[in-house]
């Protein structure tokens, strides 16, 4: 819901490093790459308890995310690309909760494994509602100029950051945290399926 909002204020000062960036020779793909390996770092800080750097982390790949993103908007956005891009958030999620039951599995793990199964859901519309959408040519399900074609729902990348975060300052309280954002997933992929059923219902 607040991914719109989000890239309003950040579009300006992403632009700029962005701009920065291509200068000094770097493609979008290598940052979406560089991103995704400083996130999977997270895994590991999060295992062993280092919740601070496990935060550092996830905001790097969150930044990497953005950025990568505008070097594609400038330098040409491409398939191959769109597809790294998407893949690789996907892996950078689970790793999140899993790196929490890893941490204290009697305390986080039924909360954690119900975190990533709401993540199958909420992955699996999105994908799903993205290839129809794009083979329908149906454009209003779509949030911007980008490789894939995006649907609004409850929990998008801004929402996900948030509870990441939360999570990161919070770790005593990841159970309820994950239970709250798992329910609020879960919702989102009901929702994006009724909806976009009913789309393709009506375009059919």
């Amino acid at each position: 819901m607040l991914d719109r909002l989000a890239n309003r204020h950040l579009e300006v000062p992403l632009r700029h490093l962005a701009k920065r960036m291509i200068g000094l020779g770097a493609r979008a793909d290598h940052v979406t790459l560089v991103g995704f390996c400083l996130g999977m770092l997270a895994l590991p800080a999060l295992a062993s308890e280092h919740y601070g750097l496990a935060l550092l982390f996830i905001v790097l790949n969150r930044v990497a995310d953005g950025l990568d993103g505008a070097i594609a908007r400038l330098t040409g956005p491409s398939a191959a690309g769109g597809f790294l891009d998407i893949t690789l958030d996907f892996f950078f999620y689970a790793s999140i909760p899993l790196g929490f039951i890893l941490a204290d599995p009697s305390h986080n793990a039924l909360a954690g494994s119900l975190l990533m199964f709401s993540f199958v859901g909420t992955g699996t519309s999105f994908l799903a509602t993205a290839i129809f959408a794009e083979r329908h040519g149906i454009q209003d399900m779509s949030a911007g100029k980008k490789a894939f074609h995006y649907s609004n729902g409850l929990m998008e990348g801004t929402e996900t950051q948030i509870f990441f975060v939360a999570m990161c300052l919070l770790p005593a309280y990841f159970p309820g945290l994950a239970l709250t954002f798992a329910t609020l997933c879960m919702a989102t992929s009901v929702l994006r399926v009724y909806a976009t059923f009913r789309t393709l219902k009506a375009s059919s």
